[in-house]
């Protein structure tokens, strides 16, 4: 795997866990907005997912 891949890829990672705990700390301080961001993180998770699919077939 390339250098640009590998650091694309570590970006993503960082990505996600900034958006995770953004979302985390919204719904820890506004707990009426549980069931709108359930959905994000719902669609986020499956973007996330294949996202993975995609680099890792391309590593082969």
């Amino acid at each position: 795997m390339s250098t640009l891949a590998l650091l694309v890829s570590f970006l993503l990672a960082l990505m996600t866990l900034v958006v995770v705990g953004a979302v985390s700390y919204t719904v820890h301080r506004r707990p009426a907005l549980r069931h709108a961001v359930t959905a994000g993180l719902a669609a986020f998770a499956a973007m996330a997912t294949v996202i993975g699919v995609i680099v890792s077939a391309r590593g082969q």
